[in-house]
């Protein structure tokens, strides 16, 4: 079988990742300064980057670790011939590419959700998750350098789109040891982001984007900035809104992706958290194309205002790849 898929196509950006660029640039300092010191508190051994993934621990080893390095899933079964081919040569090629991918293994036998939430019809199967976003590879055996190929074309998305550099790997390290991040200065960052606070509180929304702005075209990863900035332009959106008038809209146009989308910020702002996410995952499955993609990418910047870490998020990212695939 000839693989298909073999794009790139299918990644959306991250609204909330401003300054690419600038995130690759101190990753990449970051992993050469680790390789001077003979990895680092945050190096992972080289057997860390081939793991086995299960349906309980998907959201941890899967989501959370593609914020890091772009992960490659391997949809494979004990029974399936051409995977006893492919499997390995992904574990190889992954360990050859020295912490810019992970490889997650899971067995469909034993998680059947997760090979119907993503729509695999057939195994093999390779997918990727980048920046918690997932896209299909290719499906079947493939040869080494075709495989190579889009392996390259995934490390590039990710740098170029994402800032996502990868991992930070040590020959010596012990395997399944718990990397500890590396501690990384704080930049003098207080009186930008007192002053984005000041800008909030006084209504003055477009100031407080424009401070947090600020912050991240010098430190990409700033968390507290990213989630200002979209907590800031969520309000300076809403500032505009008749919400009667959206609401309107929305309940007499269900397939209107920009009338859903309205109604989505006002139920964020007002407190309905899951209603905002349920009626954008909604929309997606009703578009397509370029309007598909719209509702996705407010989806993520709603899920940055509440945050990574709710419970809701976690569910809403769950429904949306099921709507997805």
């Amino acid at each position: 079988m000839q693989p298909r898929n073999m794009s790139m196509s299918g990644v959306v950006d991250l609204a909330a990742v401003k300054a690419a660029q600038e995130a690759k640039a101190k990753a990449e300092q970051a992993r050469a300064e680790a390789a001077r010191q003979g990895g680092g508190p945050g190096a992972v051994s080289p057997a860390d980057l081939v793991i086995d993934v299960d349906e309980a621990g998907f959201e941890r080893d899967v989501l959370q670790r593609s914020t890091e390095v772009p992960v490659v899933i391997d949809f494979w079964a004990e029974w399936c011939e051409p995977c006893k081919q492919l499997s390995p040569l992904l574990e190889q090629l992954v360990v050859e590419y020295n912490g810019r991918l992970l490889l997650a293994k899971i067995d469909v036998d034993a998680n059947q959700m997760l090979m119907q939430q993503f729509g695999v019809q057939g195994i093999p199967a390779v997918f990727a998750v980048v920046a918690g976003q997932a896209l299909p590879l290719f499906q079947g055996a493939a040869g080494r350098e075709q495989i190579q190929q889009t392996l390259d074309q995934l490390v590039q998305v990710a740098e170029e789109r994402f800032g996502l550099t990868g991992l930070a790997v040590d020959p010596d390290a012990e395997p399944g040891a718990a990397p500890q991040p590396a501690a990384v200065p704080a930049g003098p960052y207080d009186t930008l982001l007192e002053a984005a606070v000041r800008a909030l509180d006084a209504g003055d929304f477009g100031g407080a984007v424009q401070a947090y702005k600020n912050v991240l075209s010098d430190d990409p990863g700033n968390s507290e900035a990213k989630l200002g900035l979209a907590q800031a332009e969520l309000l300076q959106r809403v500032q505009s809104l008749d919400p009667q008038q959206a609401r309107k809209e929305a309940a007499e146009k269900p397939g209107d992706a920009q009338a859903q989308i309205a109604a989505a910020d006002l139920d964020l702002v007002g407190g309905h958290v899951e209603d905002a996410f349920g009626r954008l995952i909604d929309t997606v499955q009703r578009t397509a194309g370029d309007e598909r993609d719209t509702v996705r990418i407010r989806l993520l910047e709603l899920f940055e205002v509440v945050g990574a870490d709710d419970p809701r998020v976690s569910a809403a990212r769950r429904a949306l790849s099921r709507a997805l695939f």
